[in-house]
């Protein structure tokens, strides 16, 4: 199973992108990649999320399972989380793909092509420190999966 995390923009130096490549760099049991679509021309705000939305639905693989990260998605402890990369894992899912999209959120097409939509609580978090926390949770789960001891529930 390969997953791939599709995000609007691009990330920068700083302790973001230091916390997910940390994280992203002990996942070695499935294929993880990030994919950073932006827009290359000025969109007017009121179309940005939708042109966003775009970039987003057009990099996903031909069967991919979505996940789509918003503020209204469910919430999912870290074992809950873990259990849907198991499940999806055992069922042969060839793609996993999380979107997490710009400041203005996600478009409803987006939101619609979703298989699951989650969210890591109700705060509004920085876009690029989701991709921080979605690298540790992938981590996790594969930790659980694994019965190591890093996570202690």
């Amino acid at each position: 199973m390969r997953i791939q995390v599709t995000a609007v923009g691009r990330a920068r130096a700083g302790p973001e992108t230091a916390l997910f490549e940390h994280y992203s760099q002990r996942i070695n049991v499935w294929p993880f990649e990030l994919r950073e679509v932006e827009l290359k021309r000025n969109v007017p705000s009121a179309k940005l999320s939708s042109a966003e939305g775009e970039l987003l639905l057009s990099a996903l693989p031909d069967g991919a399972f979505v996940f789509v990260l918003d503020e209204v998605g469910k919430q999912l402890s870290s074992e809950e989380f873990a259990g849907v990369l198991g499940e999806l894992q055992d069922a042969g899912q060839r793609d996993v793909v999380f979107l997490i999209g710009g400041a203005d959120g996600h478009a409803a097409p987006v939101r619609d092509r979703a298989d699951r939509k989650i969210a890591f609580g109700r705060n509004t978090w920085p876009h690029m420190l989701v991709r921080g926390l979605l690298a540790e949770q992938v981590y996790r789960a594969q930790q659980i999966l694994a019965g190591h001891p890093y996570h202690r529930a």
